[in-house]
């Protein structure tokens, strides 16, 4: 067994698809009409044809307050592993990007906290 898809609640698809595409580097893998919504999905341009994150619609009753008391409580909805959390912290951040935690080591992982501008905060981490 083995996580082909998983996905991050966002207020404007649209956007989302502009912030993980142009700014975090995704690729667009999926883009299909589904009414007013779409689904749609991103991949890593290293690994095309593995795990998809879909970048799902926040329309339904329960994702406000969810992603509320996560973002309230620092939790981010998603990690992604990155080679060097520092010098991809000093790409972001020079892209605008802004972060609710800066590098931090712990041990053999080193991690950072952005917001995806789309309701969210998401964790990039790198172990030794």
């Amino acid at each position: 067994m083995r996580i082909h898809l998983t996905s991050v609640f966002v207020d404007d698809q649209e956007k989302a698809l502009r912030f993980y595409t142009d700014v975090l580097g995704f690729a667009k893998k999926n883009d299909v009409p589904m009414g007013a919504d779409r689904w749609l999905t991103v991949v890593s341009p290293e690994d095309p044809d593995g795990t998809e994150l879909l970048l799902e619609p926040s329309g339904h009753p329960a994702v406000r307050p969810y992603r509320a008391a996560l973002v309230q409580d620092g939790i981010p909805a998603a990690s992604f592993a990155v080679d060097d959390v520092r010098a991809e912290f000093d790409r972001l951040r020079g892209l605008g990007v802004r972060f609710t935690q800066e590098p931090l080591e712990m041990g053999p992982v080193t991690t950072a906290v952005l917001d995806d501008t789309c309701g969210n905060l998401i964790q990039i981490a790198h172990s030794e």
